[in-house]
């Protein structure tokens, strides 16, 4: 069959990573892409990525200041599917590419918006920089460890741009979907902002629960001010050095993986010593540190050698050492899945890359082509945009009244209602893409062990960890092991569109629960397996945590860039500081968990809109590390004379003066200028303007090359005034400076007055056991359709109820609990 999305046409009006990602999924399953980029081209091109970000589009250049190009563009847009744009709000109506007056012409239209905070509330006006939402939002505030120095921590990964594309590709295909039934498109809208707030599993409940018992229950850091780990979680994802100087990350969170390592470490003593074990719990400091000293000491009494020995021999034990930069391309399981491709490049040569999110077996990506030489498709695409016609409409929309006329268009119905996923899977990198589908509408049936999804209990208070991926799902609690559970999720998969399965290599194919299992069962499923590393080949069986991948993917060496040193002869007390870094920097405030989890739900909605429009049912795969490969694409292609990725400076203040940390009198801000537009902004306030005399700063090379001291000379101006005054006064001249919130990001969802809840990100619903909570809104919105907050599930709450439906009588129902076959 062809790709998923043949035949679809879509209009890239961006040039953000956020917008360039998100159509290049579009373009690799078969859409036409048409990048329109300015008459100098996208400021994109310059950048290591691109060959990446632009592979198989087509490009043209138009001025959009100019009616003759602004014409080319809206008569593209009006036999587009899809269009995509990032301006601030206000920007495309002002050109007359406002969703409004394009829809007006081309009803079918989908119209994708990816802003830095929403299009209205007291941000919209921000420029969409990556650095200032994660300074508004407190994110490098929070990692303010990660680095020696006092301060916020900069943090290199692109946790909201990578998100937001995630989220609007999420939202793009969900309107397909409900357009198969309306034959309507819509507006579909998310932020920078929201793409980071996906990330985080729990710690906004664990805040919630203690202002709301303040007597009872603290919140704290995962580290303490001491540099000592105050989570026993941390120690079971321990981050050690091996005799001869790799860092390692442990992937060992339940009991039975924890103690196979303390087996192999020598250390299982601990297991039954009165003084050890529970010194992970410990409120007493000194003794989690006693305890973590003994685990960072066995691992390093053996090289790496040695412990890849172990691994070999021990499934249940596994580390991935640190890799940096595109050396992921090398990991064996990428290899073994074919998700390292090479493209050639009539100018570059071979790029090596990696391949598409996901792999179908049906709707294949099509063969992948190289990025577009700049307007290299002008001639065609003028044509064709003559054809369809693109004079403005008579009667320009009324911008004040756009959002109201969208709203009253509502129909009040999610865009997937009527589908239904049964979710086979735990933890939270292939759960929490079923939740985002939940919050889109569908129907989640989530089959978990007697005993709940483990993520359930992974924090001290009982099922608040899982409240997340538990949103807006049904539970039924039933021993997939038994051949009447079996039976269970038989009837299950007839009644789904969609089956999410995250198990490691070999149990779905034990339980008879695998992809071809069940499509004998119902041949029309879309079956997606969603594992750390595969489903097969050399680390399919082994065990996969967000640490675990950030590690082996090179995502927590980014952040840390070179400030973590790697080598046999630190000292104890230099081990434990770059312990603690590199675990920061791979959890922290967002992790490869958060990626993996963004990109089930955007496959799960290709496979979705490949079946409506036709496919049969098929297999899909996506897994953790593929993924964060895709997150971190700054880092990851080969090719010959490729210019370096972005990389901050060794005290992770920024990527170079001009988007980076700043001191203030009173506190910390984060200045992003990044053009010589924005330059020549800067300059013309009279603090900065002798910086626009200077000859050192005269030109972006010179700025480039005199970089340390372009740093020392704002940091004198910002130094005399307070944070927020500048703030103000840059933000007036629409130069793009945040005061660093001081965090955590959590505080943003709970505060009164948080970011997230000024923002309207924020709503309250009723937990069974949590009671009143406040979660994040669905992180879309659309024009007609509506997004659904719900709230979470206790273990097996509907499995009656499910099983009713079945046609289960309550008498079998009963007997199946009594044999332990089912819970709830």
């Amino acid at each position: 069959m062809s790709a998923a999305l043949a035949g679809l046409r879509a209009l890239d009006l961006s040039q953000t990573l956020a917008g360039a990602q998100a159509t290049q999924l579009l373009a690799d399953f078969g859409a036409e892409v048409v990048l329109v980029e300015p008459p100098g081209g996208s400021r994109l091109r310059a950048q290591a990525a691109w060959p990446f970000w632009a592979r198989g589009k087509r490009s043209i250049a138009l001025d959009l200041a100019a009616d003759a190009d602004r014409a080319v563009a809206r008569g593209l847009a009006r036999e587009a599917d899809v269009l995509l744009e990032t301006w601030r709000p206000g920007v495309a109506e002002r050109l007359g590419l406002g969703f409004e007056e394009l829809a007006a012409r081309n009803p079918r239209l989908v119209y994708a918006s990816i802003t830095g905070f929403g299009r209205s509330g007291p941000l919209a006006g921000l420029k969409a920089y990556e650095g200032i939402a994660m300074a508004k939002l407190g994110a490098f505030s929070a990692q303010a460890q990660l680095s020696a120095r006092p301060g916020p921590s900069f943090l290199a990964a692109p946790y909201c741009s990578f998100s937001a594309a995630q989220l609007a590709l999420q939202g793009i295909l969900a309107a397909l979907v409900e357009r198969e039934r309306s034959g309507l498109g819509q507006r579909v809208e998310t932020t920078l902002a929201q793409g980071l707030l996906a990330h985080d599993t729990w710690n906004w409940l664990l805040r919630h629960v203690a202002r709301k018992h303040p007597g009872a229950f603290k919140a704290a850091r995962p580290i303490s001010e001491n540099l000592v780990p105050n989570s026993p979680l941390l120690f079971r994802l321990l981050v050690a050095l091996t005799a001869d100087g790799r860092w390692l990350q442990f992937s060992q969170v339940t009991d039975p993986l924890f103690r196979a390592f303390l087996r192999a470490a020598g250390l299982e003593r601990l297991l039954s010593d009165p003084v050890w074990k529970d010194a992970a719990s410990s409120e007493d400091e000194s003794l989690r540190e006693a305890y973590w000293e003994q685990l960072l000491r066995a691992v390093r009494e053996k090289s790496y050698h040695e412990w890849s020995r172990i691994f070999d021999a021990e499934p249940d034990i596994w580390a991935e050492r640190f890799r940096r930069g595109p050396e992921l391309l090398d990991h064996p399981q990428l290899r073994h899945d074919g998700q390292v491709v090479e493209i050639h490049d009539p100018v570059l040569g071979p790029v090596e890359q990696p391949g598409p999110l996901v792999a179908m077996s049906a709707t294949p990506a099509r063969a992948l082509r190289p990025a577009p030489a700049l307007d290299a498709d002008a001639a065609a695409l003028r044509a064709r945009a003559a054809a369809a016609g693109g004079a403005p409409s008579a009667t320009p929309p009324d911008l004040d009244a756009a959002p109201a006329a969208a709203d009253a268009a509502a129909d009040g119905r999610p865009p997937l209602d009527g589908v239904t996923v049964l979710e086979l899977g735990t933890f939270f990198a292939a759960p929490y893409g079923a939740t985002l589908l939940a919050d889109l509408g569908a129907r989640v049936l989530k089959v978990e062990p007697l005993a709940g999804d483990p993520i359930r209990w992974l924090v001290p208070f009982p099922e608040l960890a899982g409240v997340k991926v538990l949103q807006g799902k049904e539970s039924l609690a039933v021993d997939l092991a038994r051949p009447e559970g079996r039976e269970i999720a038989y009837a299950l998969a007839r009644r789904s569109q969609l089956v999410l399965r995250s198990f490691r290599a070999g149990v779905a194919e034990r339980l008879a629960l695998d992809a071809a299992s069940l499509l004998r069962v119902n041949p029309d499923l879309v079956y997606l397996d969603a594992p750390g590393y595969g489903v097969d080949g050399p680390c399919g069986h082994r065990p996969a945590f967000a640490p675990t991948i950030g590690a082996g993917s090179g995502l927590s060496a980014r952040n840390v860039g070179s400030s973590v040193p790697e080598r046999a002869d630190l000292t104890l007390e230099e081990l434990k500081r770059g312990a603690v870094r590199l675990s920061l920097a791979g959890t922290g405030i967002a992790h490869s968990d958060g990626f993996a989890a963004l990109g089930v739900a955007t496959a799960l909605l290709l496979g979705l809109v490949a079946r409506m429009r036709g496919a049969p049912g098929q297999r899909l795969l996506t897994t953790m590390l593929a993924t964060t490969a895709h997150a971190l694409s700054e880092d990851m292609l080969r090719y010959p004379g490729r210019p370096p990725a972005p990389a901050s400076d060794p005290e992770l203040y920024g990527f170079g003066a001009l988007y980076r940390i700043h001191r203030a009198a009173d506190a910390w801000l984060f200045l992003a200028v990044t053009s010589p537009a924005e330059w020549s902004e800067l300059c013309a306030l009279a603090p900065f303007a002798a910086l626009g005399r200077d000859a050192r700063f005269a030109t972006p090379r010179a700025r480039e090359r005199h970089d340390a001291a372009l740093a020392a000379e704002l940091g004198a101006v910002f130094a005399t005034r307070n944070a927020a005054d500048w703030e103000r006064e840059l933000g007036a001249a629409d130069v793009a400076c945040a005061v660093c919130a001081p965090g955590p990001v959590e505080a943003a969802i709970t505060d009164p007055g948080g970011l997230a809840r000024a923002c309207g990100f924020v709503t309250e619903v009723e937990h069974p056991i949590l009671e009143r909570h406040p979660r994040l809104v669905p992180p879309y919105r659309f024009s007609r359709s509506r997004g659904v907050a719900a709230a979470g599930c206790t273990v097996g709450q509907h499995t009656g109820s499910v099983l009713r439906e079945l046609g289960y009588a309550d008498a079998r129902i009963a007997e199946l609990r009594a044999k332990g076959v089912i819970g709830g």
